[in-house]
């Protein structure tokens, strides 16, 4: 099957959500071939890299996307947002032109279940944002996001039986506070599906706790990391590869 064109957007505006997240509005000429429904699905950015001529790829979630534009939303880490697509972020103005490949398909939890767990660091909270926005009003769960400060704690729309739980967390990456915290829970009775996506190390300890001490299945859980501390996105690329390779082998 033939992957479509890039899809050519123009920068509509952009403004802060948080301290540490910035989102960018996009529309123009790319949205007359963008797919409808894309909120939570993922894209490629096509950042160029002067004296190149093949584009840097940066992995985002579509946050909103209405008839006319799509929101972005970029954790920042540091004066530079802390590479190079969270650089291009912070210094793009309305009018600038940005490529766009994707989208990849969603990854959404079961609705249906009985309890749902979400668990998630910065760079999920925009595809978490999504699921739990779209999940049905009776939907039961709880939403375990890690953030750097108080200050990074969203305003968020989730059913009324769902619990949201901010955990701090300064030096990302380098601690494992939500595996802390889904080991404080008391596990429920009846069907749970679980959604989980963060960073390298911490994606383990928890595929390890839902697979060795919960008894979780396949079926049952997503989990994924989305970037890895000291590692660019091409690196990390290669090491999910490598682990789902393992990964694979152990289940066989």
């Amino acid at each position: 099957m033939n992957r479509p064109a890039p899809y050519r957007f123009t920068v509509l505006g952009k403004h802060a959500v948080t301290p540490r997240m910035l989102r960018v509005t996009l529309g123009g000429e790319g949205m007359q071939r963008f797919p409808d429904d894309q909120a939570s699905a993922y894209v490629k950015l096509l950042l160029p890299v002067p004296g190149q001529d093949r584009p840097l790829l940066r992995t985002y979630t579509v946050r909103a996307q209405r008839d006319d534009a799509i929101d972005i939303d970029f954790a920042l880490h540091g004066e530079d947002g802390g590479g190079p697509a969270s650089g291009w972020a912070l210094s793009c103005a309305p009018g600038d032109a940005i490529e766009i490949a994707g989208p990849g398909p969603k990854k959404q939890v079961d609705p249906k279940a009985d309890w749902i767990l979400m668990v998630g660091d910065m760079t999920a909270l925009p595809a978490l944002s999504v699921n739990l926005e779209q999940l049905p009003p009776d939907a039961h769960g709880r939403a375990i996001i890690e953030v750097p400060d108080e200050a990074d704690i969203q305003t968020l729309s989730a059913p009324t039986g769902f619990e949201l739980q901010w955990v701090l967390n300064p030096r990302p990456g380098y601690t494992t506070p939500l595996l802390d915290a889904v080991e404080a829970l008391p596990w429920p009775q009846g069907e749970v599906n679980i959604w989980a996506a963060c960073e390298f190390t911490s994606m383990l300890a928890l595929r390890t706790h839902f697979r060795d001490i919960r008894g979780m299945t396949r079926k049952q859980v997503y989990i994924s990391s989305y970037w890895k501390q000291g590692s660019d996105e091409e690196s990390h690329k290669s090491l999910k590869r490598t682990d789902a390779e393992q990964n694979e082998t152990r289940a066989a």
